[in-house]
């Protein structure tokens, strides 16, 4: 684990990348960070979660790092001892999980719970949606209090990169390390209208086939009856109308994605 501290004293906020090997916008972020000569008011922690796996290139070595936490310091598996190892450096603090997606490229913000740090930083973010996990959070950050995942593009793209950048920028201005900048920046100083928020209510079985298709578009509403995938020569309509959330014929083994409704906006 890879750690950086900019400005001066205890820092309570903190951004995180490269928590999956194969997932390296956060790190690319990160490393901008630390780099780019910042007005540091606020004291801030930036960490590459998993170099081994980022090293690597593979999503992990021994077991799923954001499936593994709060882990265990004297755990086999290398994931489980960072998770302890990582939630040890965030303790106290407002942290910013960076991740990457095969399913969607344009960002948006993962929660547990709408919480009074997700309801202040989440309309800042350049961001057009914000996902509430709730009964899909076991082993995750975002388990954890005051936390935040972003899912800042496509795995291993640059645009996703360049998004996870100003991301975390946009997460140091809401959170007072940096000086919120103007109104032309990529930044949103302002805040943003009517972030829409989704709740995940079922994950979406993946039937066994040689080959997968999805139909729909992430966020845009399925009707009832609507093909919305295929597995093989099988398609897969929906029941009852949903909202589809990291749907995507590969990016999961097991899944095609998830079932979400539309639950209301942050304003």
């Amino acid at each position: 684990m890879d750690v950086y501290e900019l400005g001066e004293g205890e820092p309570e906020v903190a951004v995180v990348g490269a928590i999956h090997g194969d997932e390296p916008c956060g790190a690319r972020a990160v490393r901008r960070l630390r780099d780019a000569d910042l007005d540091i008011e606020r004291p801030v922690r930036l960490i590459v979660a998993n170099e081994p796996a980022l090293d690597a290139e593979e999503r992990y070595l021994d077991a799923d790092l954001n499936r593994s936490f709060p882990g265990d310091p004297d755990a086999d598996a290398l994931e489980e001892r960072l998770a302890a190892e990582l939630l040890d450096a965030l303790d106290g603090c407002s942290t910013l999980a960076i991740h990457s997606t095969q399913s969607y490229a344009e960002p948006f913000a993962v929660v547990d719970s709408m919480d009074e740090v997700a309801r202040a930083v989440a309309p800042h973010l350049p961001v057009d949606a914000v996902i509430q996990t709730d009964a899909f959070t076991e082993g995750r950050l975002i388990e954890h209090p005051h936390t935040l995942e972003v899912e800042a593009g496509l795995q291993g793209s640059d645009g996703a990169a360049d998004n996870a950048y100003w991301l975390a920028r946009a997460f140091l201005a809401a959170t007072g390390v940096v000086p919120a900048p103007g109104a032309e920046s990529v930044v949103d100083a302002g805040g943003r209208e009517d972030v829409a928020v989704f709740r995940l209510r079922d994950r979406i079985p993946k039937p066994d086939a040689e080959t997968y298709e999805v139909f729909a578009r992430n966020f845009e509403r399925v009707a009832a009856g609507e093909a919305f995938a295929a597995a093989g020569e099988e398609q897969l309509r929906a029941d009852e109308p949903f909202y589809p959330v990291l749907l995507s014929p590969y990016g999961y083994r097991d899944q095609f994605g998830y079932v979400a409704d539309r639950v209301g906006t942050i304003e």
